[in-house]
């Protein structure tokens, strides 16, 4: 089971911290560094000192950390251009040494997009779906050769389809709760498929739509890693627990229904039951940036015993 951390800066993060908590991932032996892709903070925390770019983070700490994966979870598909998104990746990718990955999504918050002058169209899905066949199309193609996209929302003509990633492919990340197209568009673009704060059970059926829908498509299912995303809150003791959760304004009994919560060996038993229902792979969203105390606990009780 690899573990991830999991990042949200939009709910106050200055650069120095997200590389703070990269450089811990990175020496505590965590998997990989990832990121939300948002510009408007969400719920009752004041956001300070404002957003982050995420592709402008990640290429910070692409030349700052030499091990760790490094991705988003996930970019929206509403802010960029897929061909300004297809070169800001490779280069980043190029910046890391090939230690990019991209997690892709139609986008959905309407109003980070108001607050900033963003356009939110109504078909997102199509756009989306147009976006992973440029992204993907213009990294494969040959170098010397263009690519062409025509496209209802998207039409590229003679792109040189440069630069390349280091990597001979990055891994694209897909994800969502939707039982039909969602899980389509994974098993035609997706090397990693991510299940975002959902139960055991909805895991286990929505693994299974993706399988199915890969299977269909003529890749195996075993072709794609499985993963979840869950807010985690670990403690020594329950007052720890309790200590940790209130810091997050969230309630102990709530973290342990729809998360990882508890003492190390409840959170293990738990990613043992994501395990069983077919992840491989959890992505740690972590609230307390500066809680690196949290962070060494999980690797130390957590992590070392699902190496």
């Amino acid at each position: 089971m690899d573990l991830r951390i999991f990042t949200e800066p939009q709910q106050g993060a200055t650069y120095d911290t997200l590389l703070t908590v990269a450089k811990a991932t990175e020496d505590l032996g965590f998997d990989a560094f990832f990121r939300s892709d948002h510009y408007v903070k969400m719920g009752s925390v004041d956001g300070l000192p404002g957003p982050t770019d995420a592709w402008i983070t990640l290429a910070g700490l692409a030349r700052e950390t030499r091990r760790i994966r490094l991705g988003t979870l996930m970019t929206a598909g509403t802010f960029r251009l897929p061909g300004v998104l297809a070169i800001t990746v490779a280069q980043v990718d190029q910046m890391s040494g090939g230690r990019i990955e991209l997690g892709l999504g139609a986008g959905w918050f309407a109003e980070e997009h108001a607050a900033y002058g963003i356009p939110f169209p109504k078909e997102k899905f199509g756009r989306l779906e147009e976006q992973l066949a440029i992204v993907t199309g213009l990294w494969e193609t040959p170098v010397g050769d263009t690519f062409d996209y025509d496209g209802t929302y998207y039409q590229l003509k003679d792109s040189p389809a440069l630069p390349k990633p280091a990597q001979a492919k990055v891994p694209v990340l897909i994800g969502g709760h939707g039982a039909t197209r969602t899980p389509r568009l994974a098993a035609r673009y997706a090397d990693e498929f991510n299940v975002p704060f959902a139960s055991i059970e909805d895991s286990a059926r929505q693994f299974g739509r993706v399988r199915a829908a890969a299977e269909e498509a003529g890749r195996k299912g075993d072709d794609l890693v499985y993963s979840n995303a869950l807010v985690v809150c670990v403690g020594k003791d329950d007052q720890e627990v309790a200590r940790r959760a209130a810091v997050i304004g969230r309630e102990v009994d709530e973290l342990k229904a729809n998360g990882l919560a508890g003492s190390p060996a409840e959170v293990v038993e738990k990613i043992g039951r994501y395990a069983d229902a077919g992840a491989s792979r959890v992505y740690l969203q972590v609230l307390d940036l500066d809680d690196l105390d949290h962070l060494e606990l999980i690797s130390a009780q957590v992590q070392s015993q699902l190496s």
